[in-house]
């Protein structure tokens, strides 16, 4: 092939055409680096096409695009050039109709002032500023505006970020609520702070005055005094305490007290204490306590518990009287008891024994009326040896000394044979019998049909209008409970209290009743011997049931 071959002109001239190609070339190259160029018109054999170009600017337009915060692009007569669509949302308008008009036809009335002062700053220097934007509709959206100038081929441009901040105020609202409603809260608890120290000084100088007056009361009195708290330590004695036992606080605080109580009476003062403390129940008992000469004095011991509004025990009161003179007293009256009783025994079964012998005479005929006056006289002189037996068994329960020869016992059998003597006795009275099963015991038959006796007598005793009585066994709890009932005047809750205490009698304004008041006293020893319970049930004019408790006998 023949090579062409060109001129120097024509070298140059082609030189100079590609320098100018390549120089273009560049720039291109360098304006698609730099963002200038979106995109390439290429013209080829199928006519002009158009190229896009990605670069990283793409990326910054769809984080613009995406972004939570609306964002604006405006001139220097407050045009808006660019909006993103979060900002066309914030104010409720198609993209296309935010750009193109005047940015302050978004802000509301009472921001215009503040827009004006950030808008001018924002040409000059960075800032911020919080306004109220105003869609056309009236919808007013708080917003943090962001002012930053951006330098563009057309000039210079303001570009502004708005973050919404509706949830920030809604937060920020309901946090001044709360904290409106804690200083209030603050407020009040200050205020019964003090209304609660005012109350706690006057109650203190109430409580130092009552505890003064306590002590002056406590230490004035003749009894021994001292208060314990519901675990059942000590926490005070009177004086009186001290000059009885010589001792000091520190001796017989807490449970010392014990040291001081004479030890055949220590079992049993533990016994009744603590099951005081346990229910709640009044503390009464009679013991010895060592005085400071090494001897014993009897003492009757009364704790009452003091309660709050709830019925919680806050502490108790307790008191223990000298009652040595009276039982020396007492001593001496059951001696003479003893004694009369005896020497009483002797002329009333002489006597008892001439009225039977009147009775079974048969050498002639004694008249109906000397009968008659014999069958009474019988009468008043079973009953005065009934009262002679009382007194003496009084006697021997004090000294120790009431026989208990136990056997085995079937209460049924006791049960009809007492009733047999009862209705020969008591005629006139309805006695219902419902005793009907087998009930073994270990004890003295004497003794039970005794007290047995005393409930029918004081069932009959205190019965004047209705006169039926009802005796009947019963199991309870692994025990026979053997029970009287009658319908007659009925106990109170009072003389309740009181009517297994020896020499007490029930008193009714309308109604009187003989006797000493021991048999149910007695009664109630004879019980306790054989390990049983003793009680009563019991309204007032609604009649009563006594009834006795014993072990059932493993058969």
């Amino acid at each position: 092939m023949e090579s062409v071959k060109y001129t120097y002109e024509q070298l140059l001239a082609e030189n100079n055409e590609l320098r100018f190609q390549l120089e273009e070339a560049n720039d291109t190259i360098d304006a698609i680096r730099s963002g200038q160029v979106d995109a390439l018109v290429v013209k080829g054999d199928e006519g002009h096409q158009l190229y896009t170009l990605k670069t990283a600017d793409q990326t910054y337009r769809v984080f613009i695009e995406k972004m939570n915060e609306g964002a604006v692009t405006l001139n220097r007569k407050g045009i808006i050039l660019y909006s993103n669509s979060r900002f066309a949302a914030m104010v409720n308008e198609p993209l296309e109709k935010v750009i193109g008009i005047y940015f302050d036809n978004f802000i509301a009335e009472v921001s215009a002032g503040k827009y004006e002062e950030v808008i001018k700053d924002g040409w000059n220097n960075d800032c911020k500023g919080e306004i109220l934007l105003s869609s056309l509709d009236g919808k007013l959206t708080p917003c943090l505006l962001s002012c930053t100038t951006l330098d563009l081929d057309e000039g210079t441009a303001l570009s502004l970020i708005l973050t919404d901040l509706t949830a920030q105020k809604e937060t920020e609202w309901e946090l001044k609520i709360k904290n409106d409603q804690l200083e209030e809260a603050q407020n009040i608890a200050e205020r019964l702070n003090n209304e609660l120290e005012d109350t706690v000084r006057e109650r203190t100088s109430d409580l130092l005055i009552s505890r003064e007056h306590f002590k002056l009361l406590a230490n004035n009195i003749p009894q021994m005094t001292w208060t314990n708290l519901p675990g059942g330590e000590v926490n005070f004695y009177n004086q009186r305490w001290f000059d009885y036992t010589g001792r000091r606080y520190g001796e017989t605080a807490g449970w010392g007290w014990q040291q001081i109580v004479h030890p055949d009476d220590l079992q049993k003062t533990m016994d009744v204490y603590l099951d005081s403390l346990k229910n709640g129940s009044v503390f009464e008992l009679e013991n010895r306590y060592l005085r400071w000469d090494n001897t014993y004095r009897w003492h009757l011991n009364r704790a009452v518990p003091l309660r709050d509004d709830t019925g919680e025990i806050l502490f108790w009161v307790g008191t223990a009287t000298d009652i040595e003179e009276q039982k020396k007293q007492l001593d001496l009256k059951d001696e003479f008891i003893g004694v009369a009783s005896h020497e009483l025994k002797t002329p009333l079964t002489s006597l008892k024994g001439y009225l039977q012998l009147i009775t079974v005479y048969k050498r002639e005929e004694v008249p109906p009326m000397v009968k008659q006056y014999v069958e009474k006289a019988s009468g008043a002189l079973n009953k005065l040896q009934r009262l002679v037996n009382d007194l003496l068994d009084v006697s021997k329960i004090h000294a120790g000394r009431l026989e208990y020869a136990m056997a085995e016992v079937n209460l049924r059998d006791l049960v009809s044979l007492t009733l047999e003597s009862a209705v020969h006795l008591y005629p006139e009275f309805d006695f219902i019998n419902k005793s009907e099963s087998n009930f073994y015991v270990d004890g003295n038959a004497g003794r039970l049909e005794q007290v047995l006796v005393n409930f029918i007598n004081n069932s009959v005793k205190y019965s004047t209008d209705n006169k039926k009585i009802i005796i009947k066994t019963a199991s309870v709890n692994g025990k026979v409970r053997v029970s009287v009932t009658d319908f007659g005047i009925g106990l109170s809750a009072g003389q309740i209290e009181h009517i297994f205490e020896r020499f007490y009698r029930v008193e009714d304004k309308k109604f009187m009743a003989s006797g000493l008041g021991m048999g149910l006293y007695i009664s109630a020893e004879i019980i306790n011997n054989h390990k049983g319970d003793i009680g009563v049930e019991s309204e007032l004019g609604e009649g009563a049931t006594f009834y006795f408790e014993l072990p059932l006998l493993q058969k």
